[in-house]
């Protein structure tokens, strides 16, 4: 299987649309093709048929046989580029960090190193009794990150 020609199939198949972008494409066992596709604004079933379709059709079943599977992310997965979490920014993320620490709060900013999480907790007061709600912010190196996730609200 020509692994250098898919790569530029779905490629050209993804500058269709410049708010698409590739997240994974992996070659498996048994001559399986899987790429994961994401939007900036989600990305519409329509849109992973025509990749699909753009794939497929520029590949030949009779040289070598193959299964194709064009998918969006699925929301239990962990966020794998740096373009998710851009599109994430004020939903509330669950981070697992590499000291095996966890944080959870709304992403507020995304850059080339980091993002930045804020979230509210209650502390008691400095003087006096009662508590009082208090708002935190971390900043977070990419590199720290094990797993970061939108958690889901209902």
């Amino acid at each position: 299987m020509d692994k250098t020609k898919i790569i530029d199939l779905v490629d050209q198949a993804l500058k269709e649309n410049s708010a698409l972008f590739l997240i994974d494409l992996k070659f498996l066992p048994d001559n399986k093709i899987y790429v994961e596709v994401d939007g900036d604004n989600g990305i519409a079933l329509t849109e992973c048929i025509r990749i699909s379709r753009a794939v497929e059709h520029n590949l030949d079943r009779e040289e070598e046989d193959f299964s194709l599977e064009v998918t969006s992310p699925d929301i239990a997965n962990p966020l794998k580029v740096k373009r998710q979490y851009l599109k994430n920014i004020n939903r509330i993320l669950q981070v697992k960090l590499i000291n095996n620490s966890n944080v959870e709060g709304k992403l507020i900013n995304v850059n080339e190193e980091d993002i930045e999480l804020e979230w509210k907790v209650r502390e008691p007061k400095p003087i006096g009794k009662g508590k009082i709600t208090v708002v935190k912010k971390a900043i977070i190196p990419f590199v720290d990150i094990l797993e970061a996730k939108v958690k889901v609200i209902f």
